[in-house]
C-alpha cells in the first residue's frame, strides 16, 4: 500500500471548512453562468437542442467561475495576471467536475434545460458534494486553494 495514501488524514475539520468555502465560491460561480444560460434558453424559447444548451451552460458556468474567483483573488492582492492564471488553473478539475454533475442533476430530474423552483437546491447540492472531498485533498495534501 502507498504510504501515502495510509497516512492522509481526512479527519482535520479546519481542512473541511476551508474546503467547504471555496467550494462554495466555486458553485457560486459557476451557477451563474449555468443557470443564467439555462435560464436565457427557458424564457426566450429559443429553439435549440437540449445537449447544446447545457454544454453552452457548462462553458458558461466555468467562465463565470473563473471570474469571479479571479476578482476573489485580486481583493486579496493578487494582480490580476496571476489572479486570472491561479483562477484558470487551480480549480478546473473542481469546476467542471461540479458543472457536469449540477447538468447531469438537471437531466436526470427535468429531461434538462429546465429550472424549476425545486431543481435548483438540488442541483447546487450536487454541484457543491461533487468536488468538495478532491478539494478538501487538494487543500490537505498540497495545502493548494483556489482562493
Amino acid at each position: 500500500m502507498n504510504t501515502s495514501t495510509a497516512t492522509f488524514n481526512w479527519s482535520c475539520k479546519h481542512t473541511w471548512k476551508r474546503s467547504a468555502k471555496n467550494t462554495a465560491w466555486c458553485v457560486l460561480g459557476c451557477a451563474i453562468g449555468d443557470f443564467g444560460t439555462i435560464l436565457f434558453f427557458q424564457l426566450t424559447e429559443i429553439p435549440f437542442p437540449v445537449l447544446g444548451i447545457m454544454i453552452l451552460a457548462i462553458i458558461n458556468g466555468l467562465i463565470t467561475s473563473i471570474i469571479l474567483e479571479t476578482i476573489i483573488l485580486m481583493t486579496q492582492n493578487f494582480n490580476f495576471i496571476n489572479a486570472f492564471k491561479t483562477a484558470c488553473g487551480m480549480s478546473l478539475i473542481s469546476m467542471i467536475s461540479m458543472e457536469i454533475m449540477m447538468n447531469l442533476t438537471d437531466y436526470v430530474l427535468t429531461g434538462g434545460a429546465i429550472l424549476t423552483w425545486w431543481v435548483v437546491p438540488i442541483m447546487l447540492i450536487v454541484g457543491f458534494l461533487t468536488p468538495w472531498p478532491y478539494n478538501y485533498w487538494r487543500l490537505k495534501k498540497y495545502g493548494v486553494a483556489c482562493h
